[in-house]
């Protein structure tokens, strides 16, 4: 099984991956969603997403803009990153993923 997570703004992908308010939790099995869980994001701290998500079961991520240091730190979760992903509702970016058919593009985060 798989667990993706989306920083989501009313189940909107949020621009900014460290500031969102909320994450939806999306598991996957067999290449098909078995459900979707909204939770709230703990305050924001440098590094503390990546070990508070890895937690929660979460073994992808997708997002707008992240930064590169924190990429590397999902990375050492074991935490795969697909970034630059455009703002689309969170369900249909897992579908798309599930498809091959994510779209991704730069990174707009540089800090």
């Amino acid at each position: 099984m798989r667990k993706i997570a989306i920083p989501t703004e009313n189940g909107v992908l949020s621009t900014h991956f460290g500031h969102c308010k909320q994450f939806t939790l999306i598991d996957v099995s067999e290449n098909s969603i078995t459900s979707e869980t909204v939770v709230e994001a703990p305050p924001h701290e440098p590094g503390l997403l990546p070990k508070w998500l890895a937690e929660k079961g979460v073994s992808e991520i997708i997002s707008g803009g992240i930064g590169q240091k924190a990429i590397n730190l999902f990375n050492a979760n074991k935490i795969v990153v697909h970034s630059g992903a455009p703002n689309k509702l969170a369900k249909e970016l897992v579908s798309d993923l599930l498809k091959n058919e994510l779209i991704t593009g730069v990174n707009a985060c540089d800090h």
